[in-house]
């Protein structure tokens, strides 16, 4: 099951089990966040995709608050065959089917419009930031725009969306207005955006946002999200997404 530096870490609120690598991969907070901020069907009909999946968070955490189909689509297929891995040793391979393909023109291959929500934790930085010598390849094409860039996610998101579907994507605050155009020339109305902080009295460094297709617009802004408090410690709203609801 295990490969090379492989590990497997548990998802506590989800009493679920994920394949990590320190070398090659592990998901982060903003993976997190994202699963429990978008707006997902509950029902079994229902149908969501996960673009640029990495190694199968989102999916496995959204499995937990849905019984919905779940496809998850990762161009690269070390990350795909672990999301794979742990699809099938946490027994969903009924729920949660993983592509390991483009995110560009993915909806050529899995349907248009037939979606009832999207969700992509997509590249965060400029290709032409990825030159740093320590990035590992895996990491390099995870975390910049090589072969995926903001706009081509966002446009991938609405072709997969039936009108009225939703897509949620996670960012940083910087990009926000790049984000808002894209979505807007992508039939994607801006409805709902939270903002993370590091803690109170801090800039924001995280950017939660979702859309629907073809909707009016009417965007509310959420209270804020705080990580940590004074003291260093997660808040309690975060150690609840973390660790459960007894946490």
């Amino acid at each position: 099951m295990l490969k090379d530096d492989e590990r497997l870490d548990y998802l506590l609120a989800e009493d679920l089990r994920i394949i990590q690598s320190p070398s090659v991969f592990s998901f982060s907070l903003d993976a997190v966040l994202l699963a429990r901020f978008a707006h997902v069907p509950t029902r079994a009909s229902g149908k969501i995709v996960d673009l640029c999946t990495g190694n199968g968070a989102i999916p496995l955490f959204l499995s937990a608050r849905s019984k919905a189909s779940i496809t998850a689509v990762e161009l690269q297929e070390r990350l795909a065959g672990m999301a794979n891995r742990s699809v099938l040793y946490n027994q969903l391979e009924q729920q949660i089917n993983v592509i390991q393909g483009n995110v560009i023109g993915i909806a050529e291959k899995i349907g248009y419009e037939k979606y009832d929500a999207v969700t992509c934790n997509p590249p965060y930085f400029p290709a032409y930031e990825a030159t740093e010598k320590n990035l590992k390849e895996h990491v390099a094409i995870a975390r910049h725009e090589i072969h995926l860039t903001l706009e081509q996610a966002i446009q991938s998101a609405s072709e997969l969306l039936k009108q009225g579907g939703k897509a949620a994507f996670v960012h940083r605050p910087g990009r926000l207005l790049d984000i808002v155009t894209a979505m807007r020339a992508n039939r994607l109305e801006p409805k709902r955006i939270r903002f993370v902080y590091s803690k109170e009295g801090k800039e924001a460094n995280t950017l939660l946002i979702e859309g629907t297709k073809d909707g009016k617009p009417d965007l509310k802004i959420l209270p804020p999200l705080y990580v940590y408090d004074n003291d260093g410690n997660y808040t309690e709203e975060v150690r609840k997404l973390l660790y459960g609801e007894k946490a």
